[in-house]
Protein backbone atom coordinates (compact mmCIF):
# COMPACT_ATOMS: atom_id res chain seq x y z
CA UNK A 1 0.00 0.00 0.00
CA UNK A 2 1.11 2.97 -0.79
CA UNK A 3 0.84 6.79 1.11
CA UNK A 4 -0.41 9.08 -0.92
CA UNK A 5 0.64 13.07 -0.22
CA UNK A 6 1.80 12.45 2.83
CA UNK A 7 4.44 15.19 2.71
CA UNK A 8 2.34 17.99 2.01
CA UNK A 9 -0.37 17.05 4.30
CA UNK A 10 2.19 17.71 7.27
CA UNK A 11 3.43 20.28 5.95
CA UNK A 12 -0.08 21.68 6.25
CA UNK A 13 -0.71 20.60 9.44
CA UNK A 14 2.56 22.10 10.82
CA UNK A 15 1.92 25.76 8.82
CA UNK A 16 -1.84 25.57 10.57
CA UNK A 17 0.29 24.73 14.24
CA UNK A 18 2.51 28.01 12.81
CA UNK A 19 5.88 26.06 13.18
CA UNK A 20 7.80 24.25 10.93
CA UNK A 21 7.47 20.86 10.29
CA UNK A 22 9.44 18.39 12.53
CA UNK A 23 11.27 15.66 10.68
CA UNK A 24 13.50 14.06 13.57
CA UNK A 25 14.77 14.76 17.12
CA UNK A 26 11.20 14.75 18.57
CA UNK A 27 10.67 13.67 22.05
CA UNK A 28 7.94 12.89 24.45
CA UNK A 29 6.69 15.58 26.32
CA UNK A 30 7.31 15.54 30.59
CA UNK A 31 4.12 16.59 31.77
CA UNK A 32 3.70 18.41 35.00
CA UNK A 33 1.39 16.30 36.20
CA UNK A 34 0.92 12.44 35.78
CA UNK A 35 -1.15 10.81 38.03
CA UNK A 36 -1.40 7.47 36.18
CA UNK A 37 1.71 6.27 37.97
CA UNK A 38 0.10 7.55 41.62
CA UNK A 39 -2.44 4.95 42.04
CA UNK A 40 -1.05 2.22 44.43
CA UNK A 41 2.46 3.67 44.00
CA UNK A 42 4.61 2.29 46.66
CA UNK A 43 2.60 -0.92 47.40
CA UNK A 44 4.50 -4.29 47.69
CA UNK A 45 4.15 -7.34 45.42
CA UNK A 46 2.06 -8.60 49.00
CA UNK A 47 -0.57 -5.41 49.05
CA UNK A 48 -0.67 -6.27 45.24
CA UNK A 49 -1.94 -9.44 46.05
CA UNK A 50 -5.03 -8.01 48.36
CA UNK A 51 -5.87 -5.25 45.72
CA UNK A 52 -6.11 -8.43 43.28
CA UNK A 53 -8.00 -10.64 45.45
CA UNK A 54 -10.41 -7.78 45.79
CA UNK A 55 -10.93 -7.16 42.28
CA UNK A 56 -11.62 -10.57 41.30
CA UNK A 57 -15.14 -10.51 43.32
CA UNK A 58 -15.82 -7.88 40.94
CA UNK A 59 -14.97 -9.63 37.94
CA UNK A 60 -16.17 -12.84 38.94
CA UNK A 61 -13.04 -14.91 38.61
CA UNK A 62 -12.53 -17.06 41.53
CA UNK A 63 -9.18 -16.71 43.35
CA UNK A 64 -6.39 -19.09 44.53
CA UNK A 65 -2.60 -18.40 46.48
CA UNK A 66 -0.34 -20.72 47.28
CA UNK A 67 3.47 -21.17 46.60
CA UNK A 68 5.31 -23.48 44.14
CA UNK A 69 5.13 -26.52 46.78
CA UNK A 70 1.41 -26.10 47.69
CA UNK A 71 0.39 -25.74 43.99
CA UNK A 72 0.25 -29.06 42.54
CA UNK A 73 -2.20 -29.24 44.99
CA UNK A 74 -3.96 -26.32 44.49
CA UNK A 75 -4.29 -27.24 40.86
CA UNK A 76 -5.71 -30.62 41.45
CA UNK A 77 -8.34 -28.72 43.26
CA UNK A 78 -9.18 -26.44 40.69
CA UNK A 79 -9.19 -28.79 38.04
CA UNK A 80 -11.54 -31.20 39.93
CA UNK A 81 -13.93 -28.88 41.14
CA UNK A 82 -14.34 -28.12 37.46
CA UNK A 83 -14.93 -31.23 36.26
CA UNK A 84 -12.10 -31.42 34.35
CA UNK A 85 -11.43 -33.99 31.80
CA UNK A 86 -9.77 -32.53 29.02
CA UNK A 87 -6.71 -29.92 29.51
CA UNK A 88 -4.80 -28.21 26.96
CA UNK A 89 -1.74 -26.28 28.87
CA UNK A 90 0.58 -23.42 27.40
CA UNK A 91 4.18 -24.78 26.06
CA UNK A 92 6.15 -22.25 28.46
CA UNK A 93 9.45 -22.74 29.83
CA UNK A 94 8.10 -22.13 33.35
CA UNK A 95 5.82 -25.79 33.26
CA UNK A 96 9.32 -27.15 34.84
CA UNK A 97 9.89 -24.34 36.62
CA UNK A 98 6.43 -24.79 38.43
CA UNK A 99 6.84 -28.24 38.60
CA UNK A 100 3.79 -28.83 36.12
CA UNK A 101 4.81 -32.08 34.14
CA UNK A 102 4.55 -34.02 37.35
CA UNK A 103 1.03 -32.43 38.17
CA UNK A 104 0.26 -33.64 34.57
CA UNK A 105 1.21 -37.11 34.84
CA UNK A 106 -0.20 -37.43 38.30
CA UNK A 107 -3.46 -36.28 36.83
CA UNK A 108 -3.20 -38.34 33.87
CA UNK A 109 -3.23 -41.40 35.99
CA UNK A 110 -6.51 -40.37 37.45
CA UNK A 111 -7.88 -40.56 33.91
CA UNK A 112 -7.56 -37.01 32.85
CA UNK A 113 -6.22 -36.16 29.27
CA UNK A 114 -3.94 -33.65 28.97
CA UNK A 115 -2.30 -31.77 25.84
CA UNK A 116 0.59 -29.37 25.57
CA UNK A 117 0.55 -26.77 23.10
CA UNK A 118 2.40 -28.56 20.17
CA UNK A 119 3.24 -25.77 16.95
CA UNK A 120 3.67 -28.63 15.41
CA UNK A 121 0.01 -29.82 15.01
CA UNK A 122 -1.00 -27.07 13.53
CA UNK A 123 -5.32 -26.93 13.51
CA UNK A 124 -4.81 -30.11 15.03
CA UNK A 125 -4.57 -28.06 18.53
CA UNK A 126 -7.58 -25.97 17.59
CA UNK A 127 -9.50 -28.65 17.70
CA UNK A 128 -8.37 -30.09 20.74
CA UNK A 129 -8.79 -27.06 22.89
CA UNK A 130 -12.48 -26.54 21.50
CA UNK A 131 -13.34 -30.00 23.11
CA UNK A 132 -11.19 -29.03 26.40
CA UNK A 133 -12.89 -28.29 29.14
CA UNK A 134 -9.77 -26.29 30.90
CA UNK A 135 -7.16 -23.83 29.07
CA UNK A 136 -4.27 -23.06 31.42
CA UNK A 137 -1.58 -19.99 30.77
CA UNK A 138 1.17 -18.55 32.67
CA UNK A 139 0.62 -14.65 33.24
CA UNK A 140 3.56 -12.64 32.18
CA UNK A 141 2.35 -9.15 33.67
CA UNK A 142 -0.41 -8.87 36.03
CA UNK A 143 -2.43 -6.14 36.43
CA UNK A 144 -3.38 -5.73 40.24
CA UNK A 145 -5.93 -2.80 39.70
CA UNK A 146 -8.21 -4.77 36.88
CA UNK A 147 -7.60 -8.00 37.55
CA UNK A 148 -6.32 -8.56 34.06
CA UNK A 149 -3.88 -11.06 32.45
CA UNK A 150 -1.06 -9.99 30.09
CA UNK A 151 -0.47 -12.83 27.94
CA UNK A 152 2.39 -12.33 25.35
CA UNK A 153 1.03 -14.99 22.43
CA UNK A 154 3.46 -16.73 20.17
CA UNK A 155 3.15 -20.18 18.37
CA UNK A 156 3.82 -21.94 21.73
CA UNK A 157 1.42 -19.90 23.66
CA UNK A 158 -1.38 -19.23 21.51
CA UNK A 159 -4.74 -17.02 22.07
CA UNK A 160 -6.83 -20.42 21.32
CA UNK A 161 -5.79 -21.49 24.99
CA UNK A 162 -7.23 -19.09 26.77
CA UNK A 163 -10.11 -18.46 24.63
CA UNK A 164 -11.87 -21.90 23.48
CA UNK A 165 -12.02 -23.99 26.30
CA UNK A 166 -14.42 -23.92 28.67
CA UNK A 167 -12.57 -22.39 31.97
CA UNK A 168 -9.66 -20.45 31.40
CA UNK A 169 -6.92 -20.89 34.69
CA UNK A 170 -4.20 -18.93 34.69
CA UNK A 171 -1.06 -19.07 37.05
CA UNK A 172 -0.07 -16.03 37.93
CA UNK A 173 3.78 -16.03 39.72
CA UNK A 174 3.55 -13.30 41.86
CA UNK A 175 6.47 -11.37 40.63
CA UNK A 176 3.89 -10.53 37.44
CA UNK A 177 2.13 -8.26 39.57
CA UNK A 178 2.24 -4.56 38.97
CA UNK A 179 0.16 -1.67 39.95
CA UNK A 180 -2.20 -0.94 36.62
CA UNK A 181 -1.82 -1.32 32.89
CA UNK A 182 0.39 2.14 33.03
CA UNK A 183 2.99 0.09 34.30
CA UNK A 184 2.23 -2.92 32.19
CA UNK A 185 3.13 -1.38 28.51
CA UNK A 186 5.81 0.64 30.03
CA UNK A 187 7.24 -2.33 30.92
CA UNK A 188 6.39 -3.44 26.93
CA UNK A 189 7.85 -0.69 25.79
CA UNK A 190 11.19 -0.70 27.54
CA UNK A 191 11.69 -4.27 26.23
CA UNK A 192 11.19 -2.89 22.83
CA UNK A 193 13.28 0.06 23.32
CA UNK A 194 16.15 -2.46 24.18
CA UNK A 195 15.81 -4.75 21.57
CA UNK A 196 14.30 -7.56 23.31
CA UNK A 197 11.54 -9.68 21.38
CA UNK A 198 8.36 -9.26 22.45
CA UNK A 199 5.36 -10.18 21.05
CA UNK A 200 3.58 -9.14 18.22
CA UNK A 201 0.50 -9.94 19.64
CA UNK A 202 -0.35 -9.53 23.43
CA UNK A 203 -3.49 -9.99 24.98
CA UNK A 204 -5.20 -8.51 28.04
CA UNK A 205 -8.01 -10.43 29.80
CA UNK A 206 -9.95 -9.67 32.92
CA UNK A 207 -11.58 -12.81 33.94
CA UNK A 208 -14.53 -14.84 32.67
CA UNK A 209 -15.54 -13.73 29.06
CA UNK A 210 -18.53 -11.17 29.74
CA UNK A 211 -20.13 -8.59 28.13
CA UNK A 212 -22.65 -5.59 28.84
CA UNK A 213 -22.97 -3.97 25.66
CA UNK A 214 -26.89 -4.76 25.60
CA UNK A 215 -29.17 -2.51 28.07
CA UNK A 216 -25.63 -2.70 30.70
CA UNK A 217 -26.91 -6.22 31.54
CA UNK A 218 -23.63 -8.30 32.21
CA UNK A 219 -23.60 -11.45 30.37
CA UNK A 220 -20.55 -13.99 31.64
CA UNK A 221 -19.12 -15.91 28.99
CA UNK A 222 -20.83 -14.41 25.96
CA UNK A 223 -17.63 -15.58 23.81
CA UNK A 224 -15.13 -17.71 25.67
CA UNK A 225 -14.43 -19.27 28.90
CA UNK A 226 -17.54 -19.19 31.44
CA UNK A 227 -15.63 -19.27 34.45
CA UNK A 228 -12.02 -18.43 35.28
CA UNK A 229 -9.36 -19.25 38.29
CA UNK A 230 -6.49 -17.37 39.23
CA UNK A 231 -3.70 -18.99 41.03
CA UNK A 232 -1.48 -16.53 41.99
CA UNK A 233 2.24 -18.33 43.45
CA UNK A 234 4.77 -16.76 45.78
CA UNK A 235 8.23 -17.17 43.65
Amino acid sequence: MTIQNRDSFLDNVAKSLGRPRLTEGVKRPKWSLSPQWDVYEGYSADQLVDVLERQCIAIHTDFKRTDKAGLSETLKEVIEGYAGKKLIAVNDHRNEEFGLPAIFEELHQKGIHIRIWDSTRGKENQVYAEMADIGITFSDITLAESGTLTLFNDKNNSRTISLLPRVHVAIIPKSTLVPRITQATNRIHEANEQGREVSSCVSFISGPSNSADIEMNLIVGVHGPVQATYIVVDD
